[in-house]
């Protein structure tokens, strides 16, 4: 996983507001490697799913980026307007949201929408495509394939649904995919399936992977590295057993610690106090600083420390150590 498909510099997103401009995505860095699926996590209002937003080029006005820089495979995109961003997503970039009926059009066949998508991405005839369409659907664990290729959206179960969303993302061949919730609205065996099959599609063909998620337990079973953002800003970026195990800002500290992934039982889950700020009343310094038990005046004061895309650290003056175990 040495080739870098997803590069984010710097990004900014603001929302002019009539009292103020607000920032819900500042200064955020990371990188995503083929193959490699990047977990964005953190609370409601975090910046989460607008860093994706800015990366599609999806952002509802009056949302927009005012600095910073978006490369895909070598080539800027936060500059693309109209029909030139249109035609990078799909192609180079496919989507999977939380509810796949927004994803799909309820008046068309599942077979013609799989189809349209490869006709207007792919230089193939439309035979190929249907011929395509359908091992696509039988690649995601759509049975009968052949057959079901006629129906509706509605014909199909909510995970069978969301199994069609993955085969429509994919169905173009793109680089990157924008996984936001896609498991939220579904039953928990069903979410272990549909983690199970992104992760090895994308293992098989090399994809890159942005996965949005708010479960920590989606994040351990699916992620490689995960970033960890706070108040629009990232918080900590590393590998995702490093950050598990041994997270070094206060915030990822007590997220872990208020899941039964990291209790395993044996304890009681721990409580962040109070909640994220308003982006509108963000506090001096540390966004962080209300909230976290490790604050001193240096955190009230000054904003924390940048974290840089190619460093697994924490964005924090004073991170968690953590005693290293005994050879």
């Amino acid at each position: 996983m040495t080739e870098t498909v997803l590069s984010v510099r710097d990004l900014i997103v603001e929302i002019p507001t009539r009292d103020a401009v607000l920032r819900p995505v500042d200064q955020v860095s990371y990188d995503i490697a083929a193959g490699e699926i990047l977990g964005v996590v953190g609370e409601s209002g975090a910046g989460k799913s607008m860093t994706g937003n800015a990366v599609i080029g999806l952002l509802d006005r009056p949302a927009h980026i005012t600095g910073g820089e978006i490369w895909l495979n070598g080539r800027r995109i936060d500059q693309l307007r109209g029909d030139a961003m249109r035609r990078v997503r799909g192609k180079e970039i496919g989507m999977v949201f939380q509810d796949p009926l927004t994803s799909l059009n309820p008046l068309l066949q599942i077979g013609e929408q799989l189809t349209e998508t490869m006709l207007a991405h792919l230089d193939i005839s439309e035979a190929e495509a249907r011929k395509r369409a359908i091992a696509a659907l039988d690649e995601v664990g759509i049975p009968a394939a052949a057959s079901r290729i006629d129906s509706y959206p509605h014909e199909f179960s909510g995970g069978m649904r969301q199994r069609v969303v993955i085969a429509l993302a994919l169905c173009a061949e793109p680089s990157l995919v924008i996984a936001d919730e896609p498991t939220t609205a579904l039953d928990v065996s069903v979410q272990a399936q549909i983690i199970s099959l992104l992760r090895r599609l994308c293992r098989e063909r090399g994809t890159a992977v942005m996965l949005v998620t708010h479960d920590m337990g989606v994040i351990a079973e699916a992620a490689d590295r995960v970033a960890v953002m706070y108040a629009g800003r990232l918080a900590e970026l590393g590998p995702v057993r490093e950050v598990i195990q041994r997270p070094r800002h206060p915030y990822t500290e007590g997220l872990m610690g208020s899941t039964p992934l990291a209790s395993r039982g044996q304890a009681r889950l721990r409580q962040i106090p109070g909640a994220m700020p308003r982006l509108g009343r963000l506090p001096d310094g540390c966004a962080f600083h209300p909230r976290c038990p490790k604050a001193e005046d240096r955190c009230r004061q000054n904003p924390t420390p940048r974290l840089d895309a190619d460093q697994g650290r924490a964005a924090c003056w004073f991170p968690v150590e953590h005693k290293e175990a005994a050879e």
